[in-house]
């Protein structure tokens, strides 16, 4: 039944302004069910992309050979371009920046985005399409500076492959490219090799590409020296710095191990925190980044190696961008290192960091210097966190005589606000899950020191968490007002039927704490400025038709709930 979808989606669309009619007559025609009316995957609008510059960039204006282009198409096509749960249409628009939308009625995909997005996008529908009814053959002319050909030995092909492609498309999803086997030209198979078709950014294809090169050289050790030259030089200079290139190291077996971490996780780590792509190739190390990734890369390598020989100090941490130092006291350093490095690591994997203490003698019983490196929202999060386990274990360490701070800094800086002692029980919520969904939600980092909220982010995002902070403290006192949410760029608002309020909601807000742990949001009953009760659904993402987080996702689930009341209550008259 996969063409009935389609008249059933355009019906929601039509319906989304209606029934908001009442509050889209104000100043504001944005009526908040559009989400239905933004169908586009990158989630742009067709009329006007202004109103919606609040979740990733986005292009502010359109580009001057902006237009729109269509590709006529079967019905056997449509199903496998959607792909499961409209994964691939998904992907295609992703890889090429265009926006798709496929009727399924009228079986035409319409591709709307600059003339090279537009280009990219039908060459990859098309290549989707070819796959179905046999191998893909690409000619010359297919490169547009988004193609990099690998040749995969016969014998790993399956391996690369995965059962049902699950290896490559688990590829593809991390890094943001299209994926796929083909022929080139047209010359007969050549049975020792598979050419691998690998579209994207230079710093996707290259993910990927040696994530291919990882899995072959288990299976086919020694393949990688033969084309060893052609990979390193690879993209070099191709980037937008210019500075795009690839740097080696060899590995013995010990070294690899301890290099690789627990399920690839120090190899992960030392990737997030340098900004470089890290991929181990039997017992090379390739870096592929800009210079200045690589050559961090490079030295959080050597901190590691250095460790195994005993205390790292980095000589002039105080003049390097990428650290940061937090004075850890004596007695606190096992509780924030863990048992095995648990507690360090825990903390390194959620926020992709390097963290180690530094000390330069053997001088103990004093605090030690605990360094993160990473970028810079990364080690805020990541110090945040150290200094509230330390003021756990040290009251008062990181807070005495601390006051509250609000900055006029528009990029990244950080806020305090301090927490009376009942506040602080409620703003953080059991297990902290309610400090996590402000955070989530706001898109700031939001730790709490002791009864200090430290607030870190952009203007904006700082802004956005103190008052989601506020009307949380608030709502332990009635009913919140929030008048202007339709001014805002974050929020959501649905207008609930009487009797489904208490189903929507459920019992002391069971139903709405877990539609927004699902969505990562956050939703609450508040009042207008005419003292009426709506549905705000808080959210600096805004999701799209087919993700499963955002405010999208969110709307889409409460109305799931009111249609499920809806029916329930129909058989009985309402």
């Amino acid at each position: 039944g996969g063409p009935v979808r389609a008249p059933h989606t355009r019906a929601l669309r039509a319906r989304g302004p209606g029934l908001h009619a009442d509050r889209a007559m104000g100043r504001d025609s944005r009526p908040p069910s559009r989400g239905r009316d933004r169908s586009r995957s990158r989630g742009r609008d067709r009329r006007d992309s202004r109103d919606r510059s609040n979740s990733a960039p986005r292009e502010k204006k359109k580009p001057d050979d902006y237009g729109v282009d269509t590709l006529k198409i079967t019905d056997d096509d449509a199903a496998f371009i959607l792909g499961k749960g409209g994964k691939t249409k998904e992907k295609i628009s992703r890889v090429s920046e265009a926006e798709i939308e496929l009727f399924e009625r009228d079986l035409i995909l319409e591709i709307r985005g600059s003339k090279l997005e537009r280009r990219r996008a039908k060459k990859y529908a098309e290549g989707v399409m070819a796959q179905r009814t046999g191998p893909v053959s690409i000619t010359e002319d297919y490169d547009d500076g988004d193609l990099t050909m690998l040749q995969v030995p016969q014998e790993a092909v399956g391996f690369v492959t995965g059962r049902a492609g699950n290896f490559l498309r688990t590829i593809e999803e991390e890094w943001c490219t299209l994926m796929f086997f083909c022929e080139v030209g047209s010359g007969g198979r050549n049975k020792e090799y598979e050419k691998l078709a690998i579209f994207g950014s230079v710093r996707g294809r290259r993910g990927a590409e040696l994530k291919v090169l990882s899995a072959v050289e288990t299976k086919v050790p020694g393949y990688y020296s033969r084309i060893k030259d052609e990979v390193i030089g690879r993209d070099k200079g191709k980037d937008e710095s210019g500075t795009w290139g690839t740097d080696t190291m060899v590995f013995q077996d010990d070294e690899l191990s301890y290099a690789l971490g627990k399920q690839g996780g120090t190899r992960k780590k030392l990737e997030r925190s340098s900004g470089a792509i890290v991929q181990y190739v039997g017992h090379n190390a390739l870096f592929s980044g800009t210079r200045s990734e690589r050559k961090k890369a490079r030295e959080y390598m050597k901190f590691l190696f250095e460790q195994l020989e005993g205390p790292v100090y980095v000589d002039g941490w105080q003049d390097r961008d990428d650290c940061t130092v937090v004075e850890v006291p004596a007695e606190c350093i096992g509780y924030v290192t863990g048992a095995r490095r648990a507690a360090l690591g825990t903390i390194e994997e959620e926020w992709g960091v390097l963290m180690f203490f530094m000390n330069r003698r053997s001088e103990r019983g004093r605090a030690e210097e605990l360094i993160i490196c990473g970028p810079q929202r990364a080690r805020r999060g990541a110090e945040l966190k150290v200094m509230s386990s330390v003021e756990t274990k040290s009251p008062g360490q990181f807070t005495r005589g601390i006051r509250e701070k609000t900055s006029s800094e528009k990029g990244f800086d950080t806020d305090r606000m301090i927490f009376k002692d009942d506040e602080l029980s409620y703003a953080l919520g059991k297990e902290g899950s309610t400090r996590k969904k402000l955070e989530g939600a706001s898109g700031a980092i939001l730790q709490y020191v002791g009864h200090v909220a430290f607030i870190a982010g952009t203007m904006k995002e700082r802004r956005r968490a103190k008052e989601y902070v506020t009307w949380l403290l608030a709502q332990r006192r009635g009913s919140v007002t929030i008048t202007n949410a339709s001014a805002r760029d974050d929020s959501t608002e649905m207008h609930i039927p009487e009797n489904c309020k208490g189903w929507v909601t459920g019992n002391r807000g069971s139903e709405l704490r877990r539609m927004e742990a699902e969505t990562g949001t956050y939703i609450f009953m508040a009042l207008d400025e005419r003292g009426e009760e709506r549905l705000i659904i808080f959210c600096h993402n805004a999701g799209s038709k087919t993700g499963t987080h955002g405010r999208m996702a969110a709307e889409r689930l409460v109305n799931e709930m009111i249609q499920e009341k809806l029916r329930d209550d129909g058989g009985r008259g309402g």
